[in-house]
């Protein structure tokens, strides 16, 4: 399963951020994602014993949803999530040996950019999808201008400052998807309370479509 298959099937472009996410309440939390149609999942590796909460979502929804990692900066984090089943690997910067280790490991890499030089890299390192990051404090002009430039199958999703109200401007920027994080979860946020906020976001993609 892949990021392909997902939109192909008609998923949301969106990967769910659950930073600070605890192993107890992972299946809950992934399973209001899931429900609302959410179909990406991140758990970042600084969040309390991550690859515990990866594989119980991987568990529990692996063959609905793709489960991965956010923040992963080293090689052998990033062994260490394909060790727990884990599918997708996204970082916050541009690390080619990461990313190399990542697309070696058969993992879906999505590493974080900000410049030009950035992006090339990742690319190089064999990335078909990048995270513009923070983009909030970008801009959707600085997405056009860089994707001017970039491969066209290479797909830039946004990061950092995105949410139901701004997806649709992403999306008409020319971004294939959006990440988002403390707009849809934040840590003490119970399953239903994520549920309604991945609603608003699904419903908001829709109308963007």
């Amino acid at each position: 399963m892949t990021i392909d298959d997902m939109l192909a099937d008609g998923a949301p472009p969106v990967v769910a951020i659950l930073r600070g996410l605890q192993p107890h309440e992972a299946v809950a939390v992934g399973a209001a994602l899931v429900e609302s149609g959410i179909r990406i999942i991140e758990v970042p590796l600084n969040s309390p014993d991550p690859l515990a909460s990866i594989a119980a979502l991987q568990s529990a929804f692996g063959d609905t949803a793709l489960i991965g990692a956010g923040t992963v900066l080293s090689v052998a984090a990033a062994e260490g999530l394909h060790g727990v089943g884990g599918r997708i690997m996204v970082t916050p910067n541009t690390d080619p040996s990461v990313i190399a280790r990542g697309v070696q490991l058969g993992l879906e890499v999505m590493p974080g950019f900000m410049t030009p030089s950035e992006a090339f890299a990742a690319i190089n390192a064999g990335a078909r999808r990048i995270k513009l990051f923070p983009a909030a404090r970008l801009g959707t002009s600085y997405v056009k201008a860089v994707k001017d430039v970039l491969p066209r199958n290479v797909g830039v999703w946004a990061v950092g400052g995105t949410d139901a109200a701004t997806i649709g401007e992403w999306l008409n920027a020319g971004c294939e998807g959006i990440g988002v994080g403390g707009a849809l979860y934040r840590p003490g946020d119970s399953a239903a309370q994520v549920g309604e906020k991945a609603r608003e976001l699904v419903t908001a993609w829709k109308a963007a479509k």
